[in-house]
C-alpha cells in the first residue's frame, strides 16, 4: 500500500487542517477500527473533530500510549481486597 491519504477539512474561515480517517488511523498504528473509535469518543486521541457520524483524527496525531495495566499489580485494589477477604475470613471462624 502507499502514503495513507489524507482529507482537508476547513478549520477556519479559509483554514484547512489535514484529517485522517478512522480506517486510516487504524492502519497507521495497527489497531482496530473500533479501537479506534473507542479512543475518539473517550477523549483519548487529542484534536478529533466530530462531522456528523464521522471522527476525523489530526494527521499529526500521536498514538495513545497503552493505558493497559501490564505488571500484574492493580494500584490500590489489591489492599482493599485483602482487608475484605480477613474481615470475611474472621467472622466465619
Amino acid at each position: 500500500m502507499g502514503a495513507l491519504p489524507c482529507r482537508k477539512a476547513p478549520l477556519f474561515w479559509g483554514d484547512e487542517m489535514d484529517y485522517m480517517t478512522i480506517s486510516d488511523a487504524a492502519e497507521k498504528w495497527s489497531l482496530t477500527r473500533r479501537r479506534i473509535q473507542t479512543l475518539c469518543a473517550t477523549g483519548r486521541i487529542s484534536g478529533t473533530e466530530r462531522f456528523g457520524s464521522a471522527w476525523m483524527i489530526p494527521k499529526d496525531a500521536v498514538k495513545p500510549a497503552d493505558a493497559r495495566v501490564k505488571s500484574g499489580k492493580y494500584v490500590g485494589v489489591s489492599a482493599k481486597y485483602h482487608k475484605e477477604c480477613t474481615s470475611k475470613d474472621d467472622t466465619l471462624r
